[in-house]
């Protein structure tokens, strides 16, 4: 049975890369990773320079499923309410009655594009906070559900810094993935120029309902995880914390704070989704591996001698992939994890 319906999810992201192809030229990473995070019912950053077609290629992932799409524009001046809804006053037109009807507001979709996120203030931002992680809205007292299936999108210029409001830390960790975006080769891009500046046209047609998304959900979160799996995935994210039992060397030299318990949930769910659409029934160590840096990279916080060095998040966690190896035994100091070097 399970592997009958890993043979359709394969069948399925097959068929969404296609479509996606039609009007994105190369991102094949980054497109992948969005699936994953889709395939896992999680929320996705996307960072990246004006011009690298974040938000066509939200939108474009958008019509690959029979899905609800709406897109917000975020500006300093966005109040919560523009986004969650708000009380309105009704007044029944036969008996004057005067009531408070909630009428919901663009939140209220399957698939949620949270355009340039950082452009707005603090208490916007955390309006997004209870609808990512309780999938709901509250005016009035009152809790909404959003649709289901739900998803956050959103995207955010790392250049342009002035008048924008950085996501703090613990929304951050709402995101599954923080998904980097760079620039196209020189013959991706010349394929955009030839595919955009004549008068042809690509549409994306859709390949995936709502409910059979959330049976393919289900699929992958029942492939099996083997308990050196989980171990693996235990002695990476421990190994990011300079306050653990036994810091890296490195991680005390770089790194302020490190990843949470969460990153160790999306480690697992993400490498679950990765070998279903790889066509294995088990999740291997390559699985867990190639989710490790769209998941750590916005949950580890460099210090000020890793900034003074250039070192970045990505070069902590290639570091970190290096050091800890799987198997049996104590690797790097980090219990649980061999040392396959020696």
């Amino acid at each position: 049975m399970l592997e009958a319906s890993l043979e359709r999810l394969r069948e399925v992201h097959a068929r969404m890369k296609q479509e996606l192809a039609r009007v994105i030229v190369g991102q094949d990473e980054v497109l992948d990773q969005l699936l994953l995070a889709i395939l896992t019912r999680g929320h996705c950053l996307l960072v990246g320079v004006p011009g690298l077609a974040k938000t066509l290629m939200i939108s474009s992932l958008s019509r690959t499923m029979e899905l609800d799409f709406n897109r917000i524009q975020f500006t300093p001046d966005l109040m919560p309410s523009d986004i969650t809804g708000t009380e309105l006053l009704h007044i029944d037109p036969e008996t004057s009655a005067r009531s408070f009807r909630f009428a919901g507001g663009p939140i209220f979709t399957n698939v949620l594009l949270a355009d340039e996120i950082n452009r707005t203030p603090p208490k916007t931002q955390a309006a997004l906070l209870e609808a990512m992680v309780e999938r709901q809205v509250t005016a009035g007292g009152t809790a909404h559900p959003l649709p289901d299936p739900f998803f956050v999108l959103a995207t955010q210029n790392p250049i342009e810094q002035e008048g924008t409001y950085p996501l703090p830390e613990a929304q951050l960790d709402r995101f599954m993935f923080m998904v980097k975006v760079g620039y196209p080769s020189r013959d991706e891009e010349r394929a955009i120029l030839e595919r955009t500046t004549g008068t042809a046209t690509s549409e994306v047609d859709s390949v995936v309902s709502g409910e059979e998304l959330r049976q393919l959900q289900q699929t992958v979160r029942e492939i099996p995880v083997a308990s050196s799996i989980y171990d693996y995935v235990l002695a990476l994210t421990r190994g990011t914390r300079v306050r653990s039992d036994t810091p890296l060397d490195f991680i005390k030299e770089w790194v302020t704070w490190g990843a949470g318990p969460r990153a160790s949930q999306y480690l697992i769910l993400g490498a679950k989704a990765q070998a279903a659409i790889a066509g294995r029934t088990h999740v291997a160590v390559e699985d867990v591996r190639s989710v490790a840096h769209p998941v750590l990279r916005h949950r580890i916080l460099t210090n000020f001698t890793a900034q003074a060095e250039g070192i970045d998040s990505d070069q902590v966690i290639d570091r970190l992939l290096e050091e800890i190896q799987p198997g049996d035994g104590v690797a790097a100091g980090v219990p649980g994890v061999a040392d396959a070097r020696g």
